[in-house]
């Protein structure tokens, strides 16, 4: 306890002095595990089959973001890389332009807002910043030239985050079969399922002290350095403070003005919609 007075002590001390103009910019590497145990074997799907599946699920779940911050505003934003004609299409692109949008927050304010694409139109999502219950641990590791310190909380997650989802069934091969033909259906929800609960770690660290980290995490005393929730870990891999280039940090105000309740509403009648007439163009050509 003593060792966490004293952080939080000298966080304030450090915060209370933070220049106006005290800017940074932290690059982050997102990993996400793939569930790939609902994939077919045998005659159904070759190995090399399997191999590009596995391959492409791995690029979907890898991508790198950048944290722009000032003492008290932050945008995080996906940094893509360019993609030759034709390679931007598919359901991955779809996904990740309906959730992958630049994200900004304002911790005076306790607001964040987003910018999201879906199918052409432009909304602007615009709610509270999520509040954790946020526990310090005391515990210590290095990360870069940081001393980071431990942190816990737990969250409910998005209800389209696909990855907190997980299988309902087991790995025999009738499983996997059963599977199979539920998703060439369109029925994902008789596969998988949600967790209620989203178990979050973080690691922090005072020597930048700003209460700013990737995605919605915030509330720390000090820097976000290391984010790990259900299947995904978020990592810094790099920091640049008071740069000559800075950019102003400002929130995207394009778009439809609505709530993430409501966005996540429409996306989910949305896919239902794509779902039917992929199953309809099947059915006609089975016919």
């Amino acid at each position: 306890m003593k060792f966490i007075c004293t952080i939080l002590a000298s966080f304030l001390a450090l915060s209370t002095g933070l220049a106006q103009d005290f800017y940074g910019e932290a690059t982050y590497i997102s990993k996400t595990k793939m569930d790939m145990s609902w994939l077919p074997e045998g005659r159904e799907m070759s190995p090399q089959q399997r191999q590009r599946i596995e391959e492409r699920m791995k690029k979907f779940g890898e991508k790198t973001y950048v944290l722009k911050f000032n003492r008290n505003e932050s945008t995080y934003k996906e940094e893509k890389e360019l993609e030759a004609p034709g390679q931007g299409r598919g359901w991955g692109n779809f996904m990740g332009t309906a959730m992958g949008g630049e994200k900004y927050k304002n911790l005076e304010q306790g607001q964040w807002v987003e910018q999201r694409d879906m199918m052409g139109k432009t909304f602007l999502i615009k709610e509270d910043i999520p509040q954790m219950n946020w526990k310090i641990t005391g515990e210590t590791k290095q990360i870069g030239q940081y001393q980071a310190i431990k942190a816990t909380a737990s969250k409910k997650p998005n209800e389209l985050d696909w990855s907190s989802f997980r299988r309902r069934r087991g790995d025999s091969e009738e499983d996997k079969k059963k599977d199979s033909l539920a998703l060439a259906e369109g029925k994902v929800d008789e596969v998988f399922e949600q967790a209620e609960e989203i178990q979050v770690v973080a690691w922090f660290t005072p020597q930048i002290p700003v209460q700013h980290g990737p995605a919605e995490y915030a509330g720390l005393p000090g820097l976000i350095l290391e984010v790990s929730a259900g299947n995904t870990t978020l990592l810094c891999s790099k920091i640049v403070v008071n740069p000559e280039d800075r950019q102003e940090l400002e929130p995207a105000t394009k778009g439809e003005v609505t709530t993430e309740e409501k966005y996540n509403e429409l996306f989910k009648k949305k896919m239902q919609e794509m779902s039917e007439r992929w199953r309809g163009r099947r059915s006609n050509r089975r016919g």
